[in-house]
């Protein structure tokens, strides 16, 4: 059984990652700021689950912890993150989750400088890390529950071994998982997810996503 640490794993999109990969037998470390914080959760999670397969730390515990390590933060604390668990981290799989939204404008696309988020994350952790990107256009509300997940994951990264990790748990955990390539196509999956949060916008209360089609299952 592999070991799942989600760094800022106490907010929607890493607690509800954290509930659909314990459904699936993994074992999670919710990682958050404040640990008694990832306790309550990892708690909640067991109880609903009926076994306990998730606990909760510090960020840095569960950076150490996990075999594969998965980043839930926001955009303007993410290389403040970084840096906290660089060394934590050498040596493993790194999935970045992180888009470049900049406030209040979310719903406009807006790359950094250095072309995306991910790149920004194999960058600072370095060629010891296998970064991939992932999980950007999933709509957050739409993990907690069992309800079936009905967009896809588009999942990008420089090593095709670490991508195939990443869509076996994704694909375990009931989402449809794609390879899409190196990690510079990551700016197409953040990109895509200010134009998700548009719809949104235009349709209150859904949850939109994006679904490959013309490839058999």
């Amino acid at each position: 059984m592999q070991t799942i640490s989600i760094i800022g794993g106490t907010g929607s999109l890493g607690s509800g990652l954290a509930w659909r990969f314990a459904q699936a037998g993994n074992k999670v470390i919710i990682g958050s700021r404040d640990a008694e914080r990832a306790a309550e959760t990892a708690t909640d999670i067991n109880r609903k689950l009926g076994k306990d397969l998730a606990q909760g730390m510090d960020n840095d515990a569960a950076a150490a912890a996990g075999d594969i390590i998965v980043l839930t933060i926001k955009f303007n604390h993410q290389k403040s993150t970084l840096a906290q668990l660089h060394d934590a981290v050498q040596g493993k799989i790194v999935v970045d989750t992180t888009v470049p939204l900049v406030p209040p404008k979310v719903a406009r696309v807006q790359l950094p400088p250095e072309g995306s988020a991910g790149l920004i994350t194999q960058q600072l952790l370095g060629e010891n890390v296998q970064v991939v990107s992932a999980f950007q256009n999933i709509a957050a509300d739409s993990l907690p529950g069992d309800a079936p997940i009905t967009c896809d994951v588009l999942v990008t990264g420089d090593s095709k071994d670490a991508r195939e990790a990443v869509i076996q748990i994704a694909r375990a955990s009931g989402m449809r998982a794609w390879h899409a390539g190196p990690l510079a196509n990551s700016v197409a999956a953040e990109a895509m997810t200010s134009l998700l949060i548009h719809l949104n916008k235009q349709f209150p209360g859904a949850h939109t996503g994006i679904k490959i089609t013309g490839i058999p299952d």
